[in-house]
């Protein structure tokens, strides 16, 4: 017997994880004027949205992991790009993970994500769609060298610089997080069109994917900005420090206890999984 997409959907959210955390007992958006609240790494959302599965231009992955919800405004974006992305003739976009019903801590993978704003962006587009199997266990393309200090030159395709351009001229767009490896080819395929790059920021992992974080939503007083990116392209000594052997006695980072919820996040988390 078939099950459809919708199908594993029902039975994935029937099954709860071991290791959840209380955010992902909540499986509906909470109802109110969206607000995307607190910071992208310590927050939640009201009135958030699913972005819809089916689309022309893109097309959602893992929706059994029910990561595809957002603020407005990251759905406009979604559409937006990907629909800059037909025109342009680049592939299917294949979008990853954005936030939980109510946002919020995921069990693992994200210390972001919280707040509506965020979305995993792969940085493979096929040209002939992903059935739904592949969409529920999607298979990357690691762009990177083994040593971390390049990409697979074997791999790296131009359309993946203008998808990253595309995202990144968006005036809505604060920031895009690659591999280091992924943002030093850049600099070095940019020519004298630069501007963009100083969006573009190095980090750990995203080796397949780019992390796209959009502004807090215009009104919206509970949102926490982060501070713009330092000016420049970024391109200089900043990055090559994250190809440079770490510092004697740098060791493994002390893994901290996250900050005490927003208020707001607290009281909304107490009313609904206190009802569940």
């Amino acid at each position: 017997m078939k099950i459809g997409l919708a199908g594993l959907l029902a039975l994935a959210v029937s099954i709860p994880s071991l290791a959840a955390t209380p955010w992902q007992r909540i499986t509906q958006p909470v109802a109110g004027v969206p607000q995307a609240v607190g910071s992208y790494a310590n927050g939640c959302q009201i009135g958030a949205k699913p972005l819809p599965i089916d689309s022309p231009d893109y097309q959602v992955m893992r929706t059994d992991q029910r990561r595809f919800y957002g603020q407005p405004d990251l759905l406009t974006f979604i559409k937006r790009l990907s629909a800059e992305a037909n025109r342009e003739d680049l592939g299917t976009v294949l979008i990853g993970d954005m936030a939980m019903p109510a946002g919020g801590r995921f069990s693992s993978g994200h210390a972001s994500h919280q707040s509506g704003l965020d979305v995993d962006i792969w940085l493979q587009m096929p040209r002939k769609r992903w059935t739904a199997q592949q969409l529920l266990k999607p298979q990357p393309i690691d762009l990177v060298s083994r040593d971390g200090k390049s990409v697979v030159k074997s791999q790296w395709q131009p359309q993946i610089e203008t998808l990253i351009k595309l995202a990144a001229q968006d005036t809505d767009v604060v920031r895009i997080f690659v591999n280091p490896a992924i943002k030093q080819q850049l600099c070095l395929d940019a020519g004298s069109d630069r501007e963009w790059l100083h969006k573009v920021r190095p980090w750990f992992g995203h080796r397949a994917h780019m992390h796209v974080r959009l502004r807090c939503p215009v009104g919206d007083h509970n949102c926490e900005s982060q501070a713009p990116p330092p000016p420049g392209d970024g391109c200089g000594a900043e990055l090559q420090s994250w190809f440079l052997p770490p510092k004697p006695g740098s060791g493994v980072p002390v893994k901290k206890e996250p900050p005490p919820l927003p208020a707001v996040c607290q009281s909304l988390l107490d009313n609904h999984v206190g009802q569940l």
